[in-house]
This record gives structure tokens, sequence and C-alpha cells, in this order.
């Protein structure tokens, strides 16, 4: 079994930790379940979609569950009862549980099942707070520059 070691990157980065720890976990799981398989698209540059395969499931069977930084899919297992006696049965049809971790401000925008997809639509909204800004060096208080050029660029 081949072991990430990410020590060098732990000591010289601040607030990386949990990014880590996700990147070993995830190492260390890889021979995990596929069932059901699914997609991740990039849309747009804060947009994604997630599109699983769950053909036999309604959408009362699906649960959608959005926490901060996951968004956990769950599917229940249907009781039914063929009209006939099944002589191969290679449609699956059990109980699954998908867990997506999700970075930091982003959201589920939508979901819709159709023709045995779900898809799952996801936006990244960063608070304007936490955008980047420029801010004037001089003075006794700090004024934030927003949208103004630099004199060397307007040269």
């Amino acid at each position: 079994m081949t072991r990430l070691d990410f020590t060098p990157y732990r000591r010289s980065t601040v607030g990386f930790d949990r990014l880590f720890d996700l990147l070993e976990k995830q190492a260390r799981n890889s021979g995990g379940d596929n069932y059901p398989p699914f997609n991740i698209e990039r849309r747009d540059e804060d947009a994604y979609r997630i599109t699983l395969a769950v053909a036999g499931f309604r959408p009362q069977d699906i649960d959608i569950t959005a926490q901060q930084n996951l968004l956990v899919v769950q599917g229940r297992k249907r009781d039914e009862v063929a009209d006939g006696e099944m002589l191969h049965v290679g449609i699956a049809n059990r109980g699954f549980e998908r867990r997506f971790e999700l970075a930091d401000y982003v959201r589920v925008e939508n979901a819709d099942l159709a023709d045995g997809l779900l898809v799952i639509d996801l936006v990244r909204e960063v608070p304007e707070a936490m955008k980047p800004k420029k801010i004037a060096i001089g003075g006794s208080k700090l004024e934030v520059v927003e949208g103004k050029k630099d004199e060397a660029d307007a040269a």
C-alpha cells in the first residue's frame, strides 16, 4: 500500500490540515464501493454538477443532505415483489450512501431526478468580506481601495 506523506507541507503551511487529512483519507479508502456510479462536472468557474446513476430509485427513495463542507446522498432500497419468477437479477437495487466533501462556500443550488440520473447543481458563493481587496498604504487609517488602477497601469 502506498502511503502519502504530507509532513513537509504541513510544516510550511498554516490552515491546510483539513485538506491534507482529506487527501490521506481518500488514499486509504481508494478501493471502496463504487455504487452508484457518478460524474463530477465543472460547468463554470463557480458552478459544479454531480450526476449519479440511480436507475430504479424514485424521488421519495433518495435523501440529499447538505451540511457545512459535506453533501450526503442516500438511497433507500425498496422491497418489490416481481410479477413472475426472476431468472437473472442484474439491475442493482440496493441502498447506498455517497458522501462528497465540499469546499468552503459551496452550496447546493438545485437537485433533479430524471431518466435514472440524479443531477445536483452546486455553486460557490464567496462572501464579499472574503474577496480580495487592495489596501492603500499610508496615513493613520487603513483605506480599502477597490476598483482603482495603479498609476503605472494608467500610463
